[in-house]
């Protein structure tokens, strides 16, 4: 009996000294290659797409290699699709994935996240010329140009609104200035983006939700190091303006919060 024990006080030993160790390897691993390799779709602009010159860019490219600088490595873009993307930090194909991935309970029981580098929020939106909706309980009888399955279309639905059925963003903000629809639910970034190529598109934002959406880098369980350096150079691209330039370049504004 004592022979056991004495096995299995060295067994938790040997695996308290091992886990540090483990835990720690996979920056190591980083910054003796130098490079960061990260996951993404390079198919979601404004985030991560391909340029008219074929060239991957977009919001979380430029947030992807700025991490990377203050890593003091080089960024490795892995494109994939969506469906598989995360499945691809699993087989250790990329060491993160940096696509708009939301922080949510069910993603936090099986990854880590970052801390929060951008929000997202349900905005009204309206004609420029249309004063006679103002918040959300004034959708009550109006038509709301939505995709019927998403939560925005849910959130019409509940405020009264007739629902007008569209296969997302473009084609609801169309039939809002074309008036086949009064208004529609969307979400704030995508109308920022919008706004930032067309500026002179006759539409507005009348209210916007409290409640915001945060998507953060994930990475792999039991790798607190790099979360830990991941958290400092967001901190750090924050303090430098770095953060600031591209969040103007791509959305006209501070979409951190």
């Amino acid at each position: 009996m004592k022979l056991l024990k004495s096995l299995a006080t060295v067994a938790l030993l040997q695996a308290a000294l091992l886990l540090p160790a483990h835990a720690g390897e996979n920056l190591a691993t980083i910054k003796s290659a130098g490079v960061f390799k990260i996951g993404t779709e390079g198919t979601y602009a404004p985030f991560t797409y391909h340029n008219e010159s074929g060239k991957l860019v977009g919001f979380d490219v430029e947030i992807g290699e700025a991490i990377a600088a203050k890593l003091g490595v080089k960024a490795e873009f892995v494109e994939g699709k969506w469906d598989g993307l995360i499945a691809g930090l699993d087989a250790k194909r990329y060491d993160t994935v940096i696509n708009q991935v939301g922080i949510t309970e069910t993603r936090k029981q099986k990854y880590d996240f970052s801390d929060p580098y951008i929000a997202s929020k349900a905005v009204l939106i309206v004609r420029s010329d249309d004063n006679s909706i103002k918040d959300f309980a004034d959708l009550k009888g109006k038509k709301s140009a939505q995709s019927l399955s998403s939560n925005f279309g849910k959130l019409a639905e509940k405020s009264g609104a007739e629902l007008v059925g569209t296969d997302g963003f473009d084609q609801s903000i169309q039939l809002v200035l074309t008036r086949r629809a009064d208004a529609t639910i969307n979400d704030s970034l995508s109308f920022l983006d919008f706004k930032k190529h067309k500026p002179d598109a006759p539409v507005k934002v009348v209210a916007q939700q409290s409640d915001a959406d945060y998507s953060g880098v994930i990475i792999r369980k039991q790798e607190p190091e790099l979360r830990t350096a991941i958290n400092k150079a967001l901190a750090d691209i924050k303090a430098d303006g770095t953060y600031q330039k591209i969040s103007e370049k791509y959305f006209g504004q501070d979409v951190s919060k």
